[in-house]
């Protein structure tokens, strides 16, 4: 896939992080996993980013993301596969390299690792990261990588192959300025926690996709609610919010780490396999667990 077909598909429609499943010591299940993206792949998400921060690309060594990467593409059929970059440049341009070899469509870049850094810097990353391979790029906009207009702008004329900025950070005047001035030359991503709910705000703002990470364990109810979004029609939008997504929220923000253990504990609820969290996160207890079901028994 060229960096422009990428580039068209991630904007065709939904987008997901699936969960990276492991066994009960907290090994990578790859069998679970490849029939995870079996399953997923039947609800037509335009793209997946295959490990991402969903997908505890943190907790990975660089061998499990390959790994990671190509069970993702063996099982996404036709569903393009996004590898995931991170750490410092040295090892997220390893990473990426090893993305493209393994088969991935594009490269995910997270922010690098616990620095705080000035533009400057974060330019000369993500240019390594695009100059390093042939396959898409798309930058991830969020804690401790937060791009100005007039670096992503810069970075955009430098690399032909950068594609697309995705926002995690919610400075919504940010993204504006960004989709004003660059147009059409990037697609738009939200990357927000949750990011449903940031969805209306999102779009008027020029951001009309987005990676839900509840389209892992309802994933029918997710398409629902991205389909009602650009459809425009908010009676049925505030409906699965006040249904599912706020109380879902509210059950997230009992503990640091629950945007990912949440997600993994919904898979569970209705019976497929996910596995805990690797520590440092920590999984929900039981009593969470029987709230969780609760919530997806009124929705699925």
């Amino acid at each position: 896939m060229t960096p422009n077909e990428l580039k068209a598909a991630l904007g065709s429609g939904l987008l997901s992080f699936p969960v990276t499943t492991f066994t009960p010591d907290l090994q990578f299940d790859e069998e679970a996993y490849r029939a995870h993206i079996d399953w997923l792949d039947n609800y037509g998400a335009a793209a997946l980013f295959a490990p991402g921060g969903t997908g505890e690309i943190f907790s990975l060594t660089p061998a499990e993301v390959d790994r990671v990467t190509r069970a993702a593409k063996a099982s996404a059929g036709k569903t393009p596969i996004l590898g995931g970059a991170a750490y410092g440049t040295a090892i997220a341009v390893e990473m990426a390299k090893a993305a493209e070899v393994a088969g991935a469509d594009g490269i995910l870049l997270l922010p690098p690792y616990l620095m705080f850094c000035e533009q400057e810097g974060l330019v000369a990353h993500v240019r390594a990261v695009c100059d390093a391979v042939g396959i898409g790029v798309v930058v991830y906009n969020r804690d401790n990588c937060l791009l100005s207009a007039d670096s992503i702008r810069e970075l955009a004329d430098k690399c032909p192959n950068l594609i697309g900025f995705k926002d995690g950070h919610g400075e919504v005047d940010r993204v504006i300025e960004i989709t004003t001035r660059l147009k059409d030359r990037l697609v738009y991503i939200g990357g927000m926690p949750t990011h449903e709910l940031y969805a209306q705000a999102y779009f008027s703002a020029g951001v009309t996709t987005y990676s839900s990470a509840v389209f892992n364990f309802v994933p029918e109810l997710a398409q629902r609610f991205y389909k009602s979004l650009r459809a425009g029609d908010t009676v049925q939008t505030d409906k699965i919010l006040e249904d599912f997504f706020f109380p879902l929220v509210q059950l997230r923000n009992r503990r640091k780490g629950y945007a990912v253990s949440i997600i993994k504990a919904g898979l569970e609820a209705r019976g497929r396999k996910a596995g805990p969290v690797r520590p440092p996160l920590t999984d929900l207890t039981s009593d969470e667990i029987d709230q969780l079901k609760g919530l997806i028994a009124r929705v699925a």
